[in-house]
């Protein structure tokens, strides 16, 4: 198939890793990187990504914007995916607080992000989406109108670090990959423990023609559930 072209699958009786019983921890992050690379993470880190969210009980951390660095593309970009949920900051600003919940998605057997920042004025940004696990990558986000990408996991300098291998269009089981040269770059997000409390979330989103068009870093020192 020539570099470029769309392609289609359908991933119909596709199914979701058997939900975590009852005060059990959730070891499907753990899977997905494998357990010598997992040892290598904080024990703060394995902690708060072995959750086990089917008590109904969500996780809720609270943090604020510590950096943010926006080229002009960029923020044209972020500007347009606001009609798939905005998922890219909207403002350069730094300071902003921010809190991120995280709970079970009981339709796909998943989690439900939700990312809020207070900006200095008008209402916040709220950002949501879904990650499931399933595709060619063991994980998958989506956010609104069937647009997603798969991620790919690793564990680096004691980060856990994700990474998207390809952005695709779901709807229902068809799944249609997004050529390269429609898409809007690499994207990489890390979560880094600071202190045994507290956490480094970084963003990044880099073109290969562009370079750098969206970095933000958010530094979350409370776990408030």
């Amino acid at each position: 198939m020539a570099s470029g072209a769309l392609r289609f699958s359908t991933q119909a009786g596709l199914t979701q890793p058997a939900a975590a019983h009852a005060g059990l921890p959730d070891l499907r992050y753990q899977t997905l990187v494998g357990l010598a690379c997992w040892q290598q993470l904080p024990p703060e880190v394995q902690r708060r990504f072995s959750k086990n969210l089917n008590t109904g009980k969500p996780t809720i951390y609270a943090g604020r914007v510590t950096n943010v660095s926006i080229s002009r593309l960029g923020w044209m970009l972020a500007q347009a995916l606001r009609i798939i949920g905005a998922p890219l900051p909207l403002s350069r600003a730094t300071g902003a607080l921010s809190i991120v919940t995280v709970t079970n998605d009981k339709e796909t057997g998943g989690q439900i992000w939700t990312r809020v920042y207070w900006g200095s004025t008008g209402l916040p940004q709220i950002i949501q989406s879904r990650k499931c696990f399933l595709g060619r990558t063991g994980l998958e986000e989506h956010v609104r109108a069937g647009i997603g990408m798969s991620l790919a996991i690793t564990v680096e300098d004691g980060a856990l670090v994700f990474r998207s291998q390809d952005y695709f269009w779901r709807c229902g089981s068809l799944r249609v990959t997004i050529p390269k040269m429609l898409t809007p770059g690499h994207m990489t997000v890390s979560h880094k423990a600071v202190t045994p409390e507290s956490f480094l979330f970084t963003l990044s989103l880099e073109h290969g023609m562009f370079g750098t068009l969206v970095q933000q870093e958010a530094l979350f020192e409370s776990e408030l559930v």
